[in-house]
């Protein structure tokens, strides 16, 4: 029985009502306050961690893993691309072309980075093919001189399906009237949105064409593999060049987007931090609790100690009291972060919808709404840090409820 006595004592006192409100009303505001800082922080780390998956899954879906380039091209790409292929972790290759140039249609004007690809081969190495609201990839045929662009940069541009742009590339021509940058007409059969800021600023055609337009001859730019380790680019991109030998370079995408990864695993530490340390003051309010109310049982503490309870006992008491409290708040806490991680985007796309205003322009972020993604590891991470401190908070008001002296209280009762 006695063994039992601490936690039927410490359930007793977080039930009972108080003669004392204000220690009722610091108790409520320590559940409240671990209850929000524990759902914020649940809330925004799923955020981040959100980003971080969109990241993966459309930005590194669109852009190349890792790039094998020659300064004056491949011309014979179809063997190297098999031998690559057959490399641990190389998934797929594809043959690319990459031209930096200008749209122009009707007086507007978009700088664009147009790929010139191969469609059976890209559908391999990326996910534009799943992000095709209108046209097809497999409409870039050569000689038909079309081109798929981003939603942004299409509407940037105010085209649509069947309607032309011109492309001007900084390469001159030299005629006889003077000298003119080259350009071509295109004819824009399809459009891609992966609800990034790629949508503004990519284009594909097809390669033999962009050979054609690059007076490139049969020669492509280089190979796009597909790995099945992000994490492994660079190394495996440094392996490669060493074994292809003099003349060929790689690139992988930390170096195109590998700081934007970066920002946002180190704003997600940050953050986590900050926010742990609103759970650690609301977890503390709990020694202003266990304070008082230990002053208030004074008279309580010394009966049991005279009925034989130990100091142990009333420590005991006075965690349970702590730790109650802090579990409550933690419990509502990680009930009200997981709701609010799981239909934030939906809530979000509402309150957009509603009031007509955007939250993140794909024109500054790189995706253009706000993903959430939760993790049962952060979850469990978060609880344990606030079960944590919620325990050390109980420590000092149990010690001093443990001091006090029977015969010092009960001599004036």
């Amino acid at each position: 029985m006695l063994d039992r006595l601490p936690f039927l004592i410490g359930l007793r006192y977080v039930r009972a009502k108080r003669r004392n409100h204000f220690i009722s009303f610091i108790s409520m505001t320590s559940m409240l306050g671990l209850m929000l800082g524990v759902a914020v922080l649940i809330l925004v780390l799923s955020v981040m961690n959100g980003f971080d998956h969109e990241l993966r899954t459309r930005v590194l879906g669109m852009v190349p893993h890792t790039r094998i380039e020659k300064p004056q091209g491949m011309s014979d790409w179809k063997p190297l691309a098999e031998r690559l292929v057959q490399r641990e972790h190389v998934l797929a290759a594809a043959p690319y072309i990459q031209q930096q140039g200008m749209f122009s249609v009707g007086g507007r004007n978009e700088g664009v980075l147009v790929w010139g690809i191969e469609p059976k081969y890209e559908k391999r190495v990326s996910i534009i093919d799943q992000n095709m609201p209108q046209g097809n990839l497999d409409d870039l045929t050569p000689g038909d001189w079309n081109v798929v662009l981003g939603d942004l940069l299409a509407r940037n541009l105010g085209v649509g399906v069947g309607d032309q742009v011109t492309l001007l590339v900084p390469e001159a021509s030299i005629t006889p009237g003077g000298v003119f940058p080259r350009l071509k007409r295109f004819t824009v059969s399809g459009i891609f949105k992966v609800g990034a800021d790629l949508d503004a600023r990519l284009a594909y055609a097809n390669i033999q064409d962009m050979q054609t337009l690059a007076r490139m001859g049969d020669n492509v730019g280089g190979l796009r593999l597909k790995l099945d380790d992000l994490f492994l680019a660079s190394d495996l991109t440094r392996e490669i060049v060493q074994d292809l030998g003099y003349g060929y370079r790689g690139i992988d995408w930390t170096y195109t987007q590998g700081n934007l990864f970066q920002a946002i695993q180190m704003e997600k530490r940050m953050i986590g931090l900050l926010l742990l340390v609103i759970v650690a003051v609301a977890a503390f309010n709990i020694v202003s609790t266990l304070v008082m109310v230990v002053t208030d049982k004074h008279a309580d503490i010394a009966i049991l100690r005279t009925l034989g309870a130990t100091p142990r006992t009333i420590m005991g008491i006075f965690i349970v009291q702590g730790l109650t409290i802090g579990l409550i708040g933690i419990v509502a806490g990680v009930a009200l972060g997981i709701g609010l991680a799981l239909t934030v985007s939906d809530i979000i796309a509402g309150f957009e919808a509603l009031t007509g205003i955007q939250f993140l322009d794909p024109n500054v972020y790189f995706i253009s709404y706000l993903p959430s993604q939760l993790l049962w590891s952060d979850v469990a991470v978060i609880v344990a840090a606030a079960f944590g401190l919620s325990f050390l908070s109980t420590l000092y008001p149990a010690w001093r409820a443990a001091r006090v002296q029977p015969a010092e209280v009960l001599r004036y009762e």
